[in-house]
């Protein structure tokens, strides 16, 4: 018997122990997080994430189910890794379901937060692009937040659909996608099954209008004043494509 063979028996058995570990806490964190007859809103989070951009709709999408006689939400974390991710301001975060795997949870909206690289190494990232476009095919809605329209904008879903990303990027936008219909003036745009905003606090309120397009006015304006947000549509400069 060669003399490295127990050593590599044991790193088999450390490997498949692992994959284990990972499986039992994905179903775990799945029956945690997943309740019944409510919409699954998936969070595509990485190194470089900016905190206001996911916590904003977070905190929107999460409150709802404290809101009675409505579809309240489900929001998750995805990543293409179990670890803790960092983001750009420095907080770890542990992702709850790993989008490389098989055991995602069905997919109703996706929320792409900006990320650091976003409008450029993220967007050759084969395998997070090819997730973002295999979810486009049964979500009700692909939403994103200042720079994460560059990644809805590089899979091609935002060929037909007007939008916009963050106001300092919308040249770059623009150079690089020089095909889209963006609105410049619009501090979110809502085109079919697409919601692209400016990002920033304006994340907050393109999660609002995603809540009044869902719930109705009643109860945008609660949610909006459960986090003390002066919250009007019509006081935000947008589009919505008729």
């Amino acid at each position: 018997m060669k003399p490295y063979l127990p050593y590599l028996l044991l790193l088999v058995l450390m490997i498949n122990s692992c994959s284990d570990k990972n499986a039992s806490n994905n179903k775990a964190t799945a029956e945690k997080i997943i309740k019944p007859d409510r919409y699954n809103v998936a969070f595509l989070i990485m190194d470089g994430t900016y905190n206001t951009e996911l916590t904003a709709p977070f905190d929107i999408f999460q409150h709802t189910q404290y809101r009675k006689n409505i579809k309240a939400m489900n929001v998750f974390t995805v990543a293409n890794t179990l670890r803790p991710i960092t983001t750009f301001e420095g907080i770890k975060i542990l992702p709850d379901f790993d989008y490389t795997k098989r055991n995602l949870p069905k997919i109703d909206i996706l929320v792409i937060p900006s990320a650091e690289h976003h409008i450029d190494t993220d967007l050759e990232d084969v395998v997070m692009l090819s997730f973002v476009k295999k979810v486009d095919e049964k979500a009700l809605f692909m939403t994103s937040h200042c720079d994460g329209a560059f990644v809805l904008a590089k899979t091609n879903l935002l060929d037909t659909v007007a939008s916009t990303t963050f106001p300092g990027d919308l040249d770059k936008y623009q150079k690089m996608f020089p095909d889209l219909n963006i609105k410049r003036n619009s501090l979110f745009v809502h085109d079919g099954k697409y919601i692209t905003s400016a990002g920033g606090a304006k994340s907050f309120e393109a999660a609002l209008y995603l809540c009044e397009f869902l719930y109705g006015k009643e109860i945008a304006d609660s949610l909006a004043k459960g986090l003390v947000i002066d919250w009007d549509k019509n006081k935000v400069p947008h589009f919505i494509a008729p």
